[in-house]
């Protein structure tokens, strides 16, 4: 099975899929891909060779475990088919609409997986926006059947909403049956392309608000960093690590789509708001879990570029006068972060009254400087909260099930160093999804560069050497958000509490945050 056959079967004249290329090598990436061809299947594919290994799976992919799925191999696929979506057209091979269902990286469990595949088996974990564990692939007698397998924990079911949107764009299968790339776009806007990414410009921790200088203040959210790129008729939505999610939060794509700009790069903060009006990190987490159904909102502070003027250089104040008046005036899904005021000491204490997470300050003169935490922006932090990855965990205890708590660190020098162990903050559904996703990056050597620590601090985060060995370890790829009540004397958190997963910042980023004076 190899390009060849791939190419001979379609004409690119007639349809849009791309050309066979020479195969190349990049990694283990997947995509599950749902085609209504003559029967609505799923195409499931795995990079392995410089191709794409390709089955067709008529009844889905299974979710219970031990479930079995029969899946057809198909002839290899390019890497470039990782992204493609759209309508094949009638009487062409595979004629029909195609959505690229979910797709991420896949880990095997073998230092071989060409040639386990060979052997007729292949097991491997998928690491995904919709499916996540561990699924086996099995040869039967027949060199093209094969048979889809579900290990490790059950999956909960999807909505139906959220089975018919793709992960690229946010369509369904109707709206890319009828030709469409991303939601509708305004009547007579001229087509631009989507604007590439730009890493966004940071923020430093600071002890206590500048005493010179013209700052403006804005209220610090707690949930994700986005940026909203629109190009026309396509518009995109990305984390600060380039993740989409326009499949999480389609209602926010939506939204964006509607903006009367031709193109535009906007900066904000997706948020989930909890009764009070005050964005929960935690609440935001079971939204992505289907267990909640919190009001969401883009809370937009920063235009990078509006109808093809890049903004960055302008200072920020003009750039937020040239956002509010893009912005719907009639406050729904997107709304203006507006600055607060000049003075932080008033806005503090309010802050604090209300709970709030902090401030976030900027100079009211400072340039946009991509992907920079050059100090023109600052963190005031009213509670302590931060990143941490997850390195391992220990047993349950008591009535507990799944796991007792989470063992994570920050780097230090590329070093991964141990910071504490977080035992609250988990609903039953959180602890066993969690343990689902550890298990699956279970490894035998400690992550961690200075366990086991020699002694216990007077809060007992130490590990021993005897508790080494009823530790389970994993790969430092989770990220952790956490909030503490401080940090001790000998770098260790006292009281700290799981807020949630964050999916939009890589585990070599997180360092521990110290404000600068």
């Amino acid at each position: 099975m190899s390009l060849a056959e791939y190419q001979r079967k379609r004409n690119f004249a007639k349809t849009a899929e791309p050309r066979a290329a020479k195969p190349t090598k990049r990694g283990f990436r997947f995509v599950i891909q749902k085609h209504a061809a003559s029967r609505l299947h799923y195409d499931f594919r795995l990079e392995l060779g410089g191709t794409l290994k390709s089955w067709a799976v008529p009844k889905g992919i299974p979710f219970e475990h031990g479930e079995k799925r029969l899946a057809m191999r198909t002839e290899d696929h390019p890497v470039s088919y990782l992204d493609f979506e759209g309508t094949i057209p009638a009487g062409q091979y595979g004629g029909g609409t195609m959505m690229v269902w979910d797709h991420g990286t896949f880990e095997p469990h073998s230092k071989a997986p060409l040639k386990e595949l060979d052997g007729g088996k292949l097991h491997f974990e998928l690491r995904g926006e919709k499916v996540q564990g561990e699924w086996y692939l099995v040869r039967l007698r027949d060199e093209k059947e094969w048979l889809l397998i579900r290990g490790g924990e059950s999956l909960k079911p999807l909505s139906r909403k959220r089975d018919d949107t793709s992960v690229i764009s946010g369509l369904s299968m109707k709206q890319l049956a009828k030709g469409d790339r991303a939601p509708k776009a305004i009547p007579g806007a001229k087509a631009r392309p989507t604007p590439e990414f730009v890493e966004p410009m940071k923020a430093k921790l600071a002890a206590h608000a500048p005493t010179s200088g013209d700052w403006i203040y804005e209220i610090k959210f707690d949930g994700y960093r986005a940026l909203a790129l629109r190009g026309g008729d396509e518009s995109r939505l990305l984390s600060r690590n380039e993740k989409n999610f326009g499949a999480k939060f389609p209602d926010v794509l939506a939204a964006i789509s509607r903006l009367k700009v031709k193109d535009a790069i906007l900066d904000g903060e997706i948020v989930a708001l909890d009764s009070s009006g005050k964005s929960s990190f935690q609440l935001l987490q079971q939204f992505e879990m289907g267990r909640e159904q919190p009001p969401l909102f883009f809370y937009v502070f920063d235009a990078l570029q509006i109808d093809g003027k890049d903004l960055r250089s302008q200072p920020l104040l003009e750039r937020k006068r040239a956002l509010e008046k893009i912005l719907p005036k009639k406050e729904g899904i997107l709304r203006y972060s507006a600055a607060l005021g000049a003075d932080s000491a008033p806005l503090l204490e309010q802050a604090q009254k209300l709970g709030l997470e902090g401030l976030i300050g900027k100079r009211a003169d400072s340039a946009y400087e991509t992907g920079q935490r050059s100090g023109a922006w600052i963190k005031l932090k009213l509670l302590a909260e931060q990143e941490f990855v997850i390195g391992g965990f220990t047993n349950p205890e008591g009535s507990r099930k799944f796991f007792g708590s989470l063992i994570v660190g920050v780097y230090q020098k590329r070093k991964l160093v141990f910071s504490g162990r977080v035992g609250t903050g988990f609903s039953h559904a959180v602890l066993r999804s969690l343990h689902e996703r550890l298990s699956g990056l279970a490894v035998d050597e400690c992550p961690f560069s200075d366990l086991p620590q020699p002694r216990a601090s007077k809060w007992g985060q130490a590990i021993t050497a005897s508790e080494m060995k009823r530790c389970h370890w994993v790969k430092p790829t989770l990220v952790a958000q956490v909030k503490f009540a401080e940090w001790t004397a000998d770098h260790h958190l006292r009281q700290p509490v799981f807020l949630g997963l964050r999916e939009d910042k890589d585990a070599v980023e997180v360092v521990r945050e110290k404000a600068s004076a």
